[in-house]
């Protein structure tokens, strides 16, 4: 039973483990991401550097939730990759908005200052984004396991009573 147990744990992580885990893997994406946004967006126009890295950043950082994250035990899913992507519209669409209102507020910004509104965007929707991968994305995975050791604990039961009859005459009388 205690084989059950601390396997249980290393395949389920808690909340904070799973958090630290998440701003590890997702924030090392970010960070990498918006180095690449910066990069690509001098080549074509931001909205679409921004798509195209948020795509390739989704991909990556979902299958790095579902290995280590999240610990569901393997690749993702094609039904995790697609509700996390419902959540990388959501982010997509919170960094568009800073983005664009630090261009209405400011009409050159510093590239350090574009850094700094993209990451706390970033940030801001990578906590959100946990909450929705923790409790929806990832969340069948871990009752689906819970379930399991929950059926390998339970104890057989005892039956006490009379014995059980021995010839089909018997058997008819007890049905």
């Amino acid at each position: 039973m205690e084989t059950v147990q601390s396997g249980q744990r290393a395949t389920q992580p808690g909340a904070v483990t799973a958090f630290a885990r998440f701003v590890l893997c997702g924030g090392g994406v970010g960070l990498a991401s918006s180095f690449a946004v910066g990069a690509l967006a001098s080549w074509i126009p931001w909205v679409l550097a921004n798509a195209l890295i948020t795509v390739v950043s989704t991909l990556l950082a979902t299958e790095l939730h579902a290995r280590f994250t999240f610990g569901a035990g393997g690749r993702a899913s094609r039904r995790q990759h697609a509700q996390s992507a419902g959540s990388a519209v959501a982010a997509y669409a919170v960094t568009c908005v800073a983005m664009l209102t630090l261009q209405q507020l400011v009409a050159t910004p510093d590239p350090m200052l574009e850094q700094v509104v993209y990451l706390s965007a970033s940030a801001l929707a990578g906590v959100a984004r946990f909450v929705v991968l923790r409790l929806f994305v990832f969340a069948r995975s871990r009752s689906q396991a819970a379930g399991t050791v929950r059926a390998a604990r339970a104890l057989p039961a005892t039956v006490v009573g009379a014995p059980a009859p021995a010839s089909p005459a018997e058997l008819c009388r007890a049905a």
